[in-house]
């Protein structure tokens, strides 16, 4: 059983910073791949970014060049560090794992969910 916690979530202006952590315990072996995902009212989950056992990142086309996901392995924690945050990023931010498939943002691909952190962006 794998258990994720997020942090870092918070309320910033637009154009502000937050960087998000999700603190994972449990084993996972073989190539497995973390991602962040978000779910704003009334929408459907998407997902924001991944990085998978050999460090391959992927980005969603709205947050490219202003997030950056990245993994500490020593710590087991993933990040999600987020630059010129806009109104249309607020929601609630998963962390999510699962064993690397093809759609690497797709939330049918993983397995285990964090609780969620909520990040809202005011104009």
């Amino acid at each position: 059983q794998v258990r994720l916690v997020e942090s870092g979530g918070g309320s910033v202006q637009s154009g502000g910073s937050l960087r998000l952590s999700c603190a994972a315990s449990g084993y996972m072996g073989g190539h497995y791949r973390m991602g962040w995902f978000r779910q704003a009212p009334g929408k459907e989950r998407e997902g924001v970014a991944a990085v998978d056992s050999y460090g391959s990142t992927t980005y969603a086309d709205s947050v490219k060049g202003r997030f950056t996901i990245s993994q500490d392995n020593a710590k087991n924690t993933v990040y999600l560090q987020m630059n010129g945050l806009k109104p249309e990023d607020t929601a609630m931010y998963y962390c999510a794992a699962g064993r690397a498939g093809y759609y690497h943002l797709a939330p049918d691909e993983y397995d285990y969910w964090g609780q969620g952190t909520q990040v809202t962006v005011s104009s």
